[in-house]
């Protein structure tokens, strides 16, 4: 499943990847030399700077610096304090097929194996053919957000309106608790899962530092806060709750201890339907979590019926093969910040972009009416895609409004059959006007530009830092991504020159615009297959990104969805893998689960890195 691995040695494979394995010996007791009061007043004083305001622009490394050094101290202090398993993780996995079958898994067909490079995922024992049921997993083994309200964090759970609203976290200290009891139902699985993840979270300063001036900069430093923040504020309801005494993590519970909850969670977690189907809830998948991702289509789905999540074959397999599965359309910045690794074969790789009308402009008003009629807000994060087209239809319409005349945003509002002409704006057989989409591909191509010019290395530089045999994995990883935003802004800007040109030569031929007709409407293409449907009819390309989702769960990483659920072919509810990072916690932001979800989903709408802090204007 979508998870962070823990166990790839070289990060250039192109297939989904985990974090290395560390063995080591369990610990004999904490050796901290810090006293429950100044451990405490670490904590309060983490929590303090974690729930301040967010810095100014340009000040957000400083911010991270700060946290970080704080979080070093605590696990100094914290040191030899975590709980860790003697032997391999593969040491485990024996015990794990034993468990999955006793309970029900499907354990015929395959067999868990060291992929080296990949690291480890389902070896087929016989041939598998496409679309054929290979593997399924009872509710009973899953570990949800439930079963979680039934353990020994129940009590708890009941009292904290932060576990209340974040799913996410609750599953989080689950595993933690059950991790901490040898008795648990799940101990197979929990032994079976990485020691160490490849997630930003164990990164290194100075790989982290790789990362600046990059869009996806932003979304790293931010989990790190967030997950920090968190970590203080159960540090102190552990250590305070009157329910919290019977807790395996009163007496040990570090910083690594959550940093690797958070991990396993983010990496592995998956949305699946409440047992009355009339809802859904959040769940960690065992022996499903240790297939590796490829493209394709989502293959997994939920069946109420027999009460199991069912995975088919994305493709034929041979015996001896690796089994792969599709996490869904993320992008690299996605899989290297949530999972931990880079797919270089990435089909949906994509660039945030934040873009807006200028409410000082004088058409502001113009604009933003005729974006409302097409159902596209007047400030959004769209995406540069790795593909051409560059920009989704959304954009396309987004693009065009923006660089509209006064008389042709007239046209489309009081013009004749203005409303049926809202329908073309996302469409690119039918442009607004030459000169119109000379403008607007002008301006992608420049503003492409302009952002490959805040990079502080440039592309053949970066290739050739990736030529070196000895990088670390997480510098590889932090310079494969940097490398991949800028071939994305690389391929904009000169598909926007081309366009560009391509245009200006219709204008000067005198070309005849194409004439949109009333009945075309159904019959509606476009080269981007997104568009096949009028721009107003269907939701923005980047509510399926993460922006502005509405879900029960309340989102905890601003905005990286939970795997979206959907009704396959064959009825059942599908599962995608979309990781989701562990979000905000702090006083003052959770009223309620909706208000949290709100709160959250509204700063992921207004960040996006190296992006305008105010919306731009036309004449930008």
């Amino acid at each position: 499943m979508a998870r962070s691995p823990a166990e790839s040695i070289c990060p250039s494979s192109t297939m989904g990847k985990k974090s290395r394995v560390k063995t080591q010996k369990s610990g004999s007791g904490a050796t901290t030399t810090a006293s429950p009061k100044e451990m405490m007043n670490l904590i309060s004083e983490l929590l303090q700077k974690c729930s301040s305001p967010a810095p100014s622009s340009g000040k957000e490394w400083e911010e991270y610096i700060q946290i970080r050094s704080l979080v070093e101290k605590i696990r100094k202090k914290q040191k030899g304090l975590s709980t860790v398993f003697e032997g391999s993780r593969e040491d485990s996995f024996a015990d794990l097929m034993s468990w999955a079958q006793e309970n029900g898994a499907s354990c015929d067909g395959f067999t868990i194996t060291n992929f080296g490079t990949e690291g480890y995922g389902l070896r087929t024992t016989r041939d598998i053919k496409a679309e054929e049921l290979f593997l399924w997993v009872p509710r009973k083994m899953l570990m949800t957000v439930e079963s979680a309200q039934n353990s020994v964090l129940g009590p708890i759970y009941s009292q904290d309106r932060i576990l209340q609203a974040m799913g996410n976290v609750t599953l989080a200290l689950h595993l933690l608790c059950e991790r901490g009891d040898p008795a648990s139902f799940w101990s197979p699985y929990i032994r079976s899962l990485p020691q160490e993840y490849d997630t930003p979270l164990y990164y290194q300063q100075e790989d982290v530092q790789l990362l600046l001036g990059t869009q996806a900069v932003q979304d790293v430093l931010n989990q790190y806060k967030n997950t920090a923040r968190q970590y203080a504020y159960f540090y102190k309801l552990v250590q305070t709750h009157p329910a919290a005494s019977k807790l395996p993590l009163k007496d040990g519970f570090s910083f690594d201890d959550y940093r690797w909850a958070v991990s396993s969670v983010m990496t592995r977690q998956n949305q699946i339907p409440t047992v009355d189907g009339s809802r859904v809830t959040l769940a960690l998948i065992p022996l499903w979590d240790m297939c590796n991702h490829t493209n394709g289509l989502i293959t997994t789905g939920y069946n109420l019926e027999d009460d199991r999540c069912e995975c088919v074959a994305l493709q034929d397999y041979k015996k001896n093969e690796q089994i792969y599965i599709f996490y869904g359309t993320r992008s690299n910045a996605e899989f290297v910040i949530h999972n931990g690794f880079f797919f270089q074969d990435n089909a949906h790789d994509r660039v945030k972009i934040k873009l807006g009308v200028s409410k000082s402009e004088r058409l502001y008003a113009m604009k933003a009416e005729v974006l409302a009629r097409a159902g596209i807000p007047a400030s959004c994060v769209f995406a540069l895609h790795c593909n051409d087209p560059p920009i989704s239809a959304q954009l396309l319409a987004f693009l065009r409004v923006f660089c509209m005349t006064e008389e042709e945003l007239k046209d489309y509002l009081l013009g004749e059959r203005a409303i049926n002409k809202i329908f073309t704006l996302g469409n690119s057989d039918f442009p607004v006007s030459w000169e119109n989409e000379i403008k607007l591909w002008t301006f992608l191509e420049t503003r492409a530009a302009l952002l490959l010019k805040t990079y502080k290395t440039t592309s053949e530089e970066d290739r050739s830092i990736l030529e070196k045999p000895d990088l670390s994995l997480h510098t590889r990883l932090a310079v494969q991504l940097r490398l991949a935003e800028k071939q994305i802004l690389e391929n904009a800007s000169a598909s926007g020159r081309a366009k560009r040109l391509q245009f200006q030569e219709k204008l000067n031929e005198g070309a005849p615009l194409p004439q949109f007709e009333e009945s075309d409407i159904a019959l509606l293409e476009n080269n981007d297959p997104d568009a096949k449907l009028p721009v107003i009819l269907h939701k923005l390309e980047e509510v399926e990104e993460g922006q502005g989702i509405e879900e029960e769960e309340p989102l905890l990483n601003g905005g990286k969805g939970d795997y979206g659920m959907g009704t396959g072919a064959n009825g059942k509810t599908v599962l995608e893998k979309t990781p989701k990072v562990l979000g905000d916690v702090g006083s003052g932001l959770i009223a309620n689960g909706s208000s949290e979800q709100k709160g959250v989903q509204e700063a992921e709408n207004c960040s996006a890195s190296r992006t305008e802090d105010r919306p731009i204007d036309a004449s930008a």
